[in-house]
């Protein structure tokens, strides 16, 4: 069975100013404040909001 890839994605960069739909796809995966970090999988949902944002976070994988 084939183990999915587990991220650790942190917010660096405030998000006052941003797009609706960027603050949108931080929102959804998790995020709420500066340095808040989550871990999620890096499922094709997840990885696309995550390169839309990618100027906002800090992305590192995470070993399981």
């Amino acid at each position: 069975m084939s183990e999915t890839k587990t991220l650790r994605i942190t917010l660096v960069k405030s998000l006052n100013g941003r797009l609706q739909s960027h603050k949108d796809c931080v929102r959804g995966l998790g995020l709420r404040r500066m340095h808040h970090s989550v871990e999620r999988a890096a499922t094709p949902e997840n990885m696309g909001m995550v390169n839309k944002v990618r100027y906002l976070l800090n992305v590192e994988e995470v070993s399981a």
